[in-house]
């Protein structure tokens, strides 16, 4: 496939150009400092602003797929679905957060009571953007949340998949690494099983 990543150079976006680069596809890297893409086999770097949404539009053009791996704000996801439809490209997939997972049915992690505020200042911005995205009708979208903890650690290729619900583990835990993270982006985007819906990853 030809996919085109939006924050090639995040902590997630790192991760899943890594997981397409060894699956064989080719990636066009976008992101404000390309320059950290250039040499690598199989990867196209492009220096684009995601605000500037002719620019995004070009840089999108005749891919299989966008995959939107940023921190949320302003107005992010209204410039990615304008860049994708005025590119033709139907297939888009955000990479988001967990705070929009549901912790009981009906409420949100964001929602509870002693959600952090300092967490909250990033959080409330990837939730509306998924609030926004389920609007939309004529992209072939899918959203994803990680667990609660995300970080570095082991590609293992064993996770469950869910989908408004925050998954845990045998221990009440929900964690999943930025590897496996990037593992299930790419079996979603080889294999699409989550158009126009989210779904959220965990051990």
């Amino acid at each position: 496939m030809k996919i085109a990543l939006i924050g090639a150079t995040g902590n997630v976006g790192t991760r899943i150009l890594a997981e397409a680069l060894s699956r064989g596809h080719q990636v066009t890297g976008i992101a404000r400092s390309a320059e950290k893409l250039k040499g690598r086999n199989g990867v196209t770097p492009k220096q684009v602003d995601l605000a500037d949404e002719s620019k995004l539009a070009e840089a999108v053009r005749g891919h299989d797929a966008i995959v939107v791996s940023v921190r949320y704000q302003h107005n992010d996801v209204r410039h990615a679905l304008a860049a994708a439809k005025a590119a033709g490209v139907r297939r888009i997939l955000f990479v988001g957060g967990a705070a929009s997972l549901e912790a009981s049915p009906g409420v949100r992690l964001l929602d509870t009571p002693g959600f952090p505020e300092a967490i909250k200042v990033e959080a409330a911005p990837a939730a509306a953007a998924l609030d926004r995205i389920r609007e939309e009708k004529a992209l072939d979208w899918t959203f994803v949340s990680p667990s609660i903890v995300l970080g570095p650690g082991e590609r293992t290729g064993k996770f469950r998949i869910g989908g408004d619900q925050v998954l845990k583990d045998a221990n009440g835990e929900s964690r999943i690494s930025y590897e496996d993270l990037a593992v299930a982006i790419l079996d979603e985007l080889e294999n699409p099983r989550h158009i126009r819906k989210r779904f959220t990853v965990g051990y």
